[in-house]
Protein backbone atom coordinates (compact mmCIF):
# COMPACT_ATOMS: atom_id res chain seq x y z
CA UNK A 1 0.00 0.00 0.00
CA UNK A 2 2.80 2.38 0.88
CA UNK A 3 4.64 1.50 -2.34
CA UNK A 4 1.47 2.13 -4.38
CA UNK A 5 1.06 5.54 -2.75
CA UNK A 6 4.68 6.49 -3.47
CA UNK A 7 4.34 5.32 -7.06
CA UNK A 8 1.16 7.36 -7.47
CA UNK A 9 2.88 10.49 -6.13
CA UNK A 10 5.78 9.99 -8.52
CA UNK A 11 3.39 9.45 -11.41
CA UNK A 12 1.47 12.64 -10.60
CA UNK A 13 4.71 14.58 -10.69
CA UNK A 14 5.69 13.00 -14.02
CA UNK A 15 2.29 13.72 -15.57
CA UNK A 16 2.45 17.33 -14.50
CA UNK A 17 5.94 17.70 -15.94
CA UNK A 18 5.01 16.01 -19.21
CA UNK A 19 1.96 18.23 -19.63
CA UNK A 20 4.05 21.34 -18.99
CA UNK A 21 6.58 20.20 -21.58
CA UNK A 22 3.87 19.44 -24.12
CA UNK A 23 4.67 15.73 -24.30
CA UNK A 24 1.08 14.77 -23.45
CA UNK A 25 -2.19 16.69 -23.53
CA UNK A 26 -4.30 17.39 -20.43
CA UNK A 27 -6.90 14.95 -21.78
CA UNK A 28 -4.28 12.20 -21.99
CA UNK A 29 -3.16 12.92 -18.44
CA UNK A 30 -6.75 12.75 -17.21
CA UNK A 31 -7.25 9.46 -19.06
CA UNK A 32 -4.17 7.98 -17.41
CA UNK A 33 -5.38 9.08 -13.98
CA UNK A 34 -8.83 7.68 -14.65
CA UNK A 35 -7.43 4.28 -15.69
CA UNK A 36 -5.67 3.83 -12.34
CA UNK A 37 -7.52 2.04 -9.54
CA UNK A 38 -8.31 4.02 -6.39
CA UNK A 39 -5.80 3.91 -3.53
CA UNK A 40 -7.09 2.40 -0.35
CA UNK A 41 -7.06 4.31 2.90
CA UNK A 42 -3.62 4.52 4.44
CA UNK A 43 -2.54 3.73 7.97
CA UNK A 44 -3.40 6.80 10.04
CA UNK A 45 -2.67 7.56 13.68
CA UNK A 46 -5.85 5.91 14.89
CA UNK A 47 -4.98 2.67 13.10
CA UNK A 48 -1.44 2.70 14.52
CA UNK A 49 -2.75 3.21 18.05
CA UNK A 50 -5.27 0.45 17.47
CA UNK A 51 -2.54 -1.93 16.32
CA UNK A 52 -0.44 -1.18 19.41
CA UNK A 53 -3.50 -1.67 21.61
CA UNK A 54 -4.32 -5.00 20.01
CA UNK A 55 -0.79 -6.26 20.47
CA UNK A 56 -0.79 -5.17 24.12
CA UNK A 57 -4.09 -6.91 24.77
CA UNK A 58 -2.80 -10.11 23.16
CA UNK A 59 0.40 -9.97 25.23
CA UNK A 60 -1.62 -9.33 28.40
CA UNK A 61 -3.89 -12.28 27.61
CA UNK A 62 -0.97 -14.65 27.11
CA UNK A 63 0.87 -13.38 30.19
CA UNK A 64 -2.24 -13.74 32.37
CA UNK A 65 -2.91 -17.28 31.18
CA UNK A 66 0.73 -18.30 31.68
CA UNK A 67 0.84 -16.80 35.20
CA UNK A 68 -2.32 -18.61 36.34
CA UNK A 69 -1.94 -21.73 34.24
CA UNK A 70 -1.38 -24.19 37.07
CA UNK A 71 -4.35 -22.87 39.05
CA UNK A 72 -6.84 -23.28 36.20
CA UNK A 73 -8.69 -26.55 35.60
CA UNK A 74 -7.81 -28.35 32.37
CA UNK A 75 -11.25 -28.03 30.72
CA UNK A 76 -11.23 -24.33 31.48
CA UNK A 77 -7.73 -24.02 29.98
CA UNK A 78 -8.98 -25.44 26.70
CA UNK A 79 -11.96 -23.13 26.81
CA UNK A 80 -9.77 -20.06 27.39
CA UNK A 81 -7.44 -20.92 24.51
CA UNK A 82 -10.35 -21.63 22.18
CA UNK A 83 -12.07 -18.42 23.24
CA UNK A 84 -8.91 -16.43 22.63
CA UNK A 85 -8.54 -17.75 19.08
CA UNK A 86 -12.25 -17.46 18.35
CA UNK A 87 -12.32 -13.92 19.69
CA UNK A 88 -9.32 -12.86 17.60
CA UNK A 89 -10.62 -14.35 14.37
CA UNK A 90 -14.18 -13.19 15.06
CA UNK A 91 -13.04 -9.64 15.65
CA UNK A 92 -10.97 -9.89 12.48
CA UNK A 93 -14.06 -10.93 10.54
CA UNK A 94 -15.91 -7.88 11.85
CA UNK A 95 -13.07 -5.59 10.78
CA UNK A 96 -12.91 -7.26 7.37
CA UNK A 97 -16.65 -6.68 6.89
CA UNK A 98 -16.18 -2.97 7.56
CA UNK A 99 -13.16 -2.89 5.19
CA UNK A 100 -10.63 -2.21 7.95
CA UNK A 101 -8.03 -4.36 6.27
CA UNK A 102 -5.08 -3.57 8.52
CA UNK A 103 -6.94 -4.29 11.76
CA UNK A 104 -8.42 -7.48 10.28
CA UNK A 105 -4.93 -8.63 9.33
CA UNK A 106 -3.72 -7.85 12.84
CA UNK A 107 -6.49 -9.94 14.42
CA UNK A 108 -5.63 -12.92 12.21
CA UNK A 109 -1.98 -12.54 13.22
CA UNK A 110 -2.90 -12.44 16.92
CA UNK A 111 -5.05 -15.53 16.46
CA UNK A 112 -2.10 -17.35 14.89
CA UNK A 113 0.15 -16.35 17.79
CA UNK A 114 -2.42 -17.58 20.33
CA UNK A 115 -2.60 -20.86 18.39
CA UNK A 116 1.17 -21.29 18.78
CA UNK A 117 1.00 -20.45 22.47
CA UNK A 118 -1.82 -22.99 22.84
CA UNK A 119 0.34 -25.72 21.34
CA UNK A 120 3.09 -25.03 23.86
CA UNK A 121 0.74 -24.79 26.86
CA UNK A 122 -1.26 -27.90 25.95
CA UNK A 123 1.95 -29.85 25.44
CA UNK A 124 3.11 -28.78 28.88
CA UNK A 125 -0.29 -29.56 30.41
CA UNK A 126 -0.39 -33.16 29.20
CA UNK A 127 3.34 -33.80 29.49
CA UNK A 128 3.69 -34.61 25.81
CA UNK A 129 7.02 -35.58 24.35
CA UNK A 130 9.49 -32.73 24.12
CA UNK A 131 9.61 -32.68 20.32
CA UNK A 132 10.18 -28.98 19.87
CA UNK A 133 10.54 -29.20 16.09
CA UNK A 134 7.23 -31.03 15.71
CA UNK A 135 5.46 -28.37 17.75
CA UNK A 136 6.89 -25.62 15.57
CA UNK A 137 5.84 -27.53 12.45
CA UNK A 138 2.26 -27.80 13.76
CA UNK A 139 2.25 -24.09 14.53
CA UNK A 140 3.59 -23.25 11.07
CA UNK A 141 0.98 -25.39 9.32
CA UNK A 142 -1.86 -23.92 11.37
CA UNK A 143 -0.71 -20.34 10.80
CA UNK A 144 -0.31 -21.01 7.07
CA UNK A 145 -3.86 -22.38 6.93
CA UNK A 146 -5.12 -19.28 8.76
CA UNK A 147 -3.23 -17.09 6.32
CA UNK A 148 -4.72 -18.88 3.31
CA UNK A 149 -8.25 -18.60 4.70
CA UNK A 150 -8.06 -14.97 5.80
CA UNK A 151 -5.52 -13.50 3.38
CA UNK A 152 -3.51 -12.21 6.34
CA UNK A 153 0.06 -11.20 5.59
CA UNK A 154 0.76 -11.12 9.33
CA UNK A 155 -0.37 -14.73 9.73
CA UNK A 156 1.90 -15.63 6.81
CA UNK A 157 4.80 -13.95 8.64
CA UNK A 158 4.00 -15.99 11.76
CA UNK A 159 3.84 -19.18 9.68
CA UNK A 160 7.19 -18.54 7.99
CA UNK A 161 8.84 -17.61 11.30
CA UNK A 162 7.64 -20.85 12.88
CA UNK A 163 8.70 -22.81 9.81
CA UNK A 164 12.22 -21.31 9.90
CA UNK A 165 12.57 -22.25 13.58
CA UNK A 166 11.24 -25.71 12.73
CA UNK A 167 13.76 -26.37 9.95
CA UNK A 168 16.72 -24.91 11.86
CA UNK A 169 16.01 -26.90 15.03
CA UNK A 170 15.36 -30.12 13.13
CA UNK A 171 18.51 -29.81 11.05
CA UNK A 172 20.55 -29.10 14.20
CA UNK A 173 19.16 -32.20 15.91
CA UNK A 174 19.05 -34.74 13.07
CA UNK A 175 21.44 -33.33 10.42
CA UNK A 176 18.70 -34.02 7.87
CA UNK A 177 20.25 -32.00 5.05
CA UNK A 178 18.70 -30.84 2.82
CA UNK A 179 15.46 -30.52 4.74
CA UNK A 180 13.01 -31.00 1.89
CA UNK A 181 9.74 -30.76 3.91
CA UNK A 182 10.51 -27.08 4.51
CA UNK A 183 10.91 -26.63 0.75
CA UNK A 184 7.38 -27.99 0.25
CA UNK A 185 6.06 -25.64 2.94
CA UNK A 186 7.93 -22.70 1.40
CA UNK A 187 6.50 -23.45 -2.04
CA UNK A 188 2.98 -23.39 -0.60
CA UNK A 189 3.71 -20.00 1.01
CA UNK A 190 5.14 -18.76 -2.28
CA UNK A 191 1.96 -19.89 -4.01
CA UNK A 192 -0.02 -17.69 -1.63
CA UNK A 193 2.23 -14.70 -2.34
CA UNK A 194 1.76 -15.28 -6.07
CA UNK A 195 -2.03 -15.66 -5.75
CA UNK A 196 -2.30 -12.49 -3.66
CA UNK A 197 0.08 -10.57 -5.94
CA UNK A 198 1.45 -8.97 -2.76
CA UNK A 199 4.92 -7.46 -2.51
CA UNK A 200 4.80 -7.78 1.28
CA UNK A 201 4.17 -11.52 1.03
CA UNK A 202 6.86 -11.79 -1.64
CA UNK A 203 9.39 -10.17 0.67
CA UNK A 204 8.39 -12.54 3.48
CA UNK A 205 8.89 -15.71 1.44
CA UNK A 206 12.15 -14.34 0.00
CA UNK A 207 13.51 -13.67 3.49
CA UNK A 208 12.49 -17.17 4.62
CA UNK A 209 14.98 -18.68 2.16
CA UNK A 210 18.03 -17.42 4.05
CA UNK A 211 17.57 -19.39 7.33
CA UNK A 212 17.17 -22.63 5.36
CA UNK A 213 20.42 -22.13 3.48
CA UNK A 214 22.23 -20.92 6.60
CA UNK A 215 21.15 -23.96 8.62
CA UNK A 216 22.14 -26.29 5.79
CA UNK A 217 25.58 -24.71 5.41
CA UNK A 218 26.22 -24.48 9.16
CA UNK A 219 25.33 -28.06 10.01
CA UNK A 220 27.22 -29.71 7.15
CA UNK A 221 30.41 -31.50 8.19
CA UNK A 222 32.61 -29.41 5.95
CA UNK A 223 35.19 -26.66 6.36
CA UNK A 224 34.16 -23.05 6.88
CA UNK A 225 35.12 -21.94 3.37
CA UNK A 226 33.08 -24.72 1.79
CA UNK A 227 30.11 -23.57 3.86
CA UNK A 228 30.37 -20.19 2.19
CA UNK A 229 30.41 -21.94 -1.18
CA UNK A 230 27.13 -23.63 -0.24
CA UNK A 231 25.69 -20.20 0.52
CA UNK A 232 26.95 -19.07 -2.89
CA UNK A 233 24.91 -21.83 -4.50
CA UNK A 234 21.84 -20.61 -2.63
CA UNK A 235 22.42 -16.99 -3.62
CA UNK A 236 22.83 -17.98 -7.28
CA UNK A 237 19.59 -19.98 -7.21
CA UNK A 238 17.56 -17.19 -5.59
CA UNK A 239 19.02 -14.47 -7.82
CA UNK A 240 18.84 -16.46 -11.05
CA UNK A 241 15.38 -17.82 -10.30
CA UNK A 242 14.15 -14.33 -9.49
CA UNK A 243 15.52 -12.97 -12.77
CA UNK A 244 13.78 -15.75 -14.70
CA UNK A 245 10.45 -15.08 -12.98
CA UNK A 246 10.86 -11.35 -13.59
CA UNK A 247 11.42 -12.03 -17.30
CA UNK A 248 8.02 -13.72 -17.63
CA UNK A 249 5.21 -11.85 -19.41
CA UNK A 250 2.78 -12.26 -16.50
CA UNK A 251 2.55 -9.40 -14.04
CA UNK A 252 2.25 -11.59 -10.93
CA UNK A 253 5.34 -13.66 -11.63
CA UNK A 254 7.20 -10.56 -12.79
CA UNK A 255 6.51 -8.79 -9.49
CA UNK A 256 7.45 -11.86 -7.44
CA UNK A 257 10.62 -12.37 -9.45
CA UNK A 258 11.66 -8.73 -9.01
CA UNK A 259 11.49 -9.12 -5.23
CA UNK A 260 13.38 -12.43 -5.30
CA UNK A 261 16.11 -11.02 -7.55
CA UNK A 262 16.62 -8.06 -5.22
CA UNK A 263 17.11 -10.34 -2.22
CA UNK A 264 19.34 -12.60 -4.31
CA UNK A 265 21.52 -9.63 -5.26
CA UNK A 266 22.23 -8.86 -1.61
CA UNK A 267 22.87 -12.55 -0.90
CA UNK A 268 25.33 -12.69 -3.80
CA UNK A 269 27.18 -9.61 -2.56
CA UNK A 270 27.35 -11.06 0.95
CA UNK A 271 28.83 -14.38 -0.11
CA UNK A 272 31.34 -12.62 -2.36
CA UNK A 273 32.64 -10.73 0.66
CA UNK A 274 32.68 -13.87 2.82
CA UNK A 275 34.59 -15.82 0.19
CA UNK A 276 37.18 -13.09 -0.18
CA UNK A 277 37.63 -12.72 3.58
CA UNK A 278 38.18 -16.47 4.11
CA UNK A 279 40.31 -17.23 1.07
CA UNK A 280 43.44 -18.15 3.00
CA UNK A 281 41.48 -20.45 5.29
CA UNK A 282 40.96 -22.77 2.33
CA UNK A 283 44.68 -23.40 2.06
CA UNK A 284 44.57 -25.11 5.46
CA UNK A 285 41.72 -27.47 4.51
CA UNK A 286 42.65 -31.13 4.57
CA UNK A 287 42.70 -32.97 1.28
CA UNK A 288 40.08 -35.45 2.50
CA UNK A 289 37.54 -32.72 3.24
CA UNK A 290 34.27 -33.71 1.51
CA UNK A 291 33.67 -30.22 0.12
CA UNK A 292 30.25 -28.96 -0.83
CA UNK A 293 27.52 -31.54 -1.56
CA UNK A 294 26.36 -32.21 -5.09
CA UNK A 295 22.78 -31.07 -4.40
CA UNK A 296 24.04 -27.60 -3.41
CA UNK A 297 26.29 -27.39 -6.47
CA UNK A 298 23.37 -28.38 -8.69
CA UNK A 299 21.31 -25.53 -7.20
CA UNK A 300 24.08 -23.04 -7.99
CA UNK A 301 24.44 -24.24 -11.57
CA UNK A 302 20.67 -24.08 -11.98
CA UNK A 303 20.78 -20.47 -10.79
CA UNK A 304 23.31 -19.59 -13.50
CA UNK A 305 21.21 -21.32 -16.17
CA UNK A 306 18.08 -19.52 -14.96
CA UNK A 307 19.87 -16.16 -15.21
CA UNK A 308 21.13 -16.92 -18.72
CA UNK A 309 17.61 -17.93 -19.77
CA UNK A 310 16.25 -14.70 -18.29
CA UNK A 311 18.77 -12.68 -20.29
CA UNK A 312 17.79 -14.53 -23.47
CA UNK A 313 14.06 -14.02 -22.88
CA UNK A 314 14.21 -10.37 -21.85
CA UNK A 315 17.01 -9.33 -24.25
CA UNK A 316 18.01 -6.65 -21.79
CA UNK A 317 21.62 -5.72 -21.17
CA UNK A 318 20.99 -5.23 -17.46
CA UNK A 319 19.77 -8.81 -17.05
CA UNK A 320 22.75 -10.06 -19.05
CA UNK A 321 25.14 -8.25 -16.70
CA UNK A 322 23.26 -9.72 -13.72
CA UNK A 323 23.72 -13.18 -15.21
CA UNK A 324 27.41 -12.41 -15.67
CA UNK A 325 27.68 -11.38 -12.02
CA UNK A 326 26.17 -14.69 -10.90
CA UNK A 327 28.40 -16.65 -13.26
CA UNK A 328 31.57 -14.88 -12.10
CA UNK A 329 30.87 -15.49 -8.42
CA UNK A 330 29.86 -19.09 -9.15
CA UNK A 331 33.11 -19.51 -11.10
CA UNK A 332 34.88 -19.44 -7.74
CA UNK A 333 32.88 -22.52 -6.82
CA UNK A 334 33.43 -24.27 -10.14
CA UNK A 335 36.92 -23.46 -11.44
CA UNK A 336 39.10 -21.87 -8.78
CA UNK A 337 41.66 -24.29 -7.40
CA UNK A 338 43.39 -23.11 -4.22
CA UNK A 339 45.97 -25.91 -4.44
CA UNK A 340 47.37 -24.65 -7.75
CA UNK A 341 49.91 -22.48 -5.95
CA UNK A 342 48.91 -19.35 -7.83
CA UNK A 343 47.42 -17.67 -4.76
CA UNK A 344 44.02 -16.10 -4.38
CA UNK A 345 44.39 -13.59 -7.22
CA UNK A 346 41.98 -15.34 -9.57
CA UNK A 347 39.36 -15.42 -6.81
CA UNK A 348 39.87 -11.72 -6.10
CA UNK A 349 39.51 -10.93 -9.81
CA UNK A 350 36.33 -12.96 -10.20
CA UNK A 351 34.71 -11.42 -7.12
CA UNK A 352 35.54 -7.84 -8.11
CA UNK A 353 34.36 -8.33 -11.69
CA UNK A 354 31.17 -9.95 -10.43
CA UNK A 355 30.37 -7.02 -8.15
CA UNK A 356 31.11 -4.49 -10.91
CA UNK A 357 28.73 -6.38 -13.21
CA UNK A 358 26.11 -6.25 -10.45
CA UNK A 359 26.39 -2.46 -10.21
CA UNK A 360 26.26 -2.07 -14.00
CA UNK A 361 23.22 -4.35 -14.12
CA UNK A 362 21.37 -2.23 -11.61
CA UNK A 363 22.23 0.98 -13.45
CA UNK A 364 21.11 -0.34 -16.82
CA UNK A 365 17.83 -1.69 -15.45
CA UNK A 366 17.37 1.20 -12.97
CA UNK A 367 17.08 -1.26 -10.07
CA UNK A 368 18.34 0.44 -6.92
CA UNK A 369 18.64 -2.80 -4.92
CA UNK A 370 21.20 -4.22 -7.34
CA UNK A 371 23.15 -0.97 -7.35
CA UNK A 372 23.32 -0.84 -3.56
CA UNK A 373 24.16 -4.54 -3.28
CA UNK A 374 26.90 -4.21 -5.89
CA UNK A 375 28.52 -1.21 -4.21
CA UNK A 376 28.36 -2.92 -0.83
CA UNK A 377 29.95 -5.98 -2.40
CA UNK A 378 32.73 -3.93 -3.99
CA UNK A 379 33.45 -2.19 -0.70
CA UNK A 380 33.45 -5.46 1.22
CA UNK A 381 35.66 -7.28 -1.28
CA UNK A 382 38.22 -4.45 -1.37
CA UNK A 383 38.23 -4.25 2.43
CA UNK A 384 38.70 -8.01 2.69
CA UNK A 385 41.59 -7.95 0.24
CA UNK A 386 43.23 -5.02 2.02
CA UNK A 387 42.87 -6.16 5.60
CA UNK A 388 43.37 -9.92 5.30
CA UNK A 389 45.79 -10.92 8.05
CA UNK A 390 47.48 -13.70 6.10
CA UNK A 391 49.44 -13.38 2.88
CA UNK A 392 51.69 -10.72 1.46
CA UNK A 393 50.48 -7.15 1.93
CA UNK A 394 52.80 -5.99 -0.86
CA UNK A 395 51.27 -8.40 -3.37
CA UNK A 396 47.79 -7.34 -2.37
CA UNK A 397 48.68 -3.67 -2.83
CA UNK A 398 50.05 -4.42 -6.31
CA UNK A 399 46.88 -6.35 -7.19
CA UNK A 400 44.66 -3.49 -6.05
CA UNK A 401 46.73 -0.97 -8.00
CA UNK A 402 46.55 -3.05 -11.19
CA UNK A 403 42.82 -3.63 -10.72
CA UNK A 404 42.27 0.10 -10.24
CA UNK A 405 44.24 0.93 -13.39
CA UNK A 406 42.28 -1.62 -15.42
CA UNK A 407 39.01 -0.16 -14.09
CA UNK A 408 40.06 3.36 -15.10
CA UNK A 409 41.00 2.20 -18.61
CA UNK A 410 37.74 0.31 -18.91
CA UNK A 411 35.77 3.35 -17.78
CA UNK A 412 37.58 5.51 -20.36
CA UNK A 413 36.74 3.09 -23.16
CA UNK A 414 33.09 2.91 -22.14
CA UNK A 415 32.87 6.70 -21.93
CA UNK A 416 34.12 7.01 -25.51
CA UNK A 417 31.70 4.36 -26.78
CA UNK A 418 28.60 5.75 -25.10
CA UNK A 419 26.62 8.40 -27.00
CA UNK A 420 27.06 11.89 -25.63
CA UNK A 421 24.13 14.01 -24.59
CA UNK A 422 23.95 17.45 -26.19
CA UNK A 423 22.62 20.42 -24.27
Amino acid sequence: MMLDRLYRQRLEGDLARWQAAGVITPATGAAIRGALPPIGAGINIAVVVGIVGGLLIAAAFLAFIAANWTGIARPLRFAILAAGMAGAYGLGACFARTVRVVLADLCASVGSIIFGAGIALVGQMYHLGGDFAAGMMLWAVGALAASALTGSRGALAVALMAACIWTCSLVADTRDIPHLPFVVFWLLATGLALAWNSRVAAHLVALAVLPWWLSAATELSIADFHRFLVLTDGAALVFGGGLLLAASPWQRTHSLGAVFSNHGAFMLAGVAVLQTATTYDLLAIKSDDPGQPLWALACGIAGVLFAVAAAALSRRAGVAFAAAAIALVMAVVLVWNPKSGNGPWLLYTLELCGMVCLVVSGMLDDVRARIVAGWLGIAGVIASITWTVKGSLLKRSVFLAVAGAVAVVFATVINRLLPREHA
